[in-house]
């Protein structure tokens, strides 16, 4: 989302969608977490919550995505997210890096790639 809808963008519709919350109190959430939708919208949802499960029905879907995607600020969001987290409409986890892995690739096959990779 660019700055100049920013400035468009309503701020009684944002307090609206937030229920007047700016701020949240919980880590749990950054630009990269993966959210995954447990369950379908239920009737009388809020329009976004819905969007939200729509969208990480399938396959998971980074934070930042989902902010793109509903047009809103990543602060928005995550305040949307930390709301279906706590009724259990959706789980969230953080992608895992490769030094997190538990097998990493051995020096000398390491070394076997790059002689490899320089004869060619």
């Amino acid at each position: 989302m660019n700055v100049r809808a920013l400035k468009h963008e309503d701020p009684d519709r944002l307090y609206t969608v937030t229920g007047g919350r700016s701020r949240i109190d919980d880590d749990a959430l950054d630009l990269v977490t993966l959210v995954i939708a447990e369950n379908d919208p239920a009737p009388g949802m809020q329009s976004e919550h819905v969007t939200i499960l729509r969208l990480c029905r399938h396959e998971p879907v980074a934070v930042v995505e989902l902010s793109s995607h509903l047009r809103l600020p990543v602060s928005v969001v995550k305040i949307l997210l930390l709301d279906l987290r706590d009724t259990g409409h959706i789980t969230v986890r953080h992608p895992t890096s490769a030094t997190s892995t538990t097998h990493l690739a051995d020096l000398e096959t390491l070394k076997q790639v790059l002689v490899g990779l320089e004869s060619l």
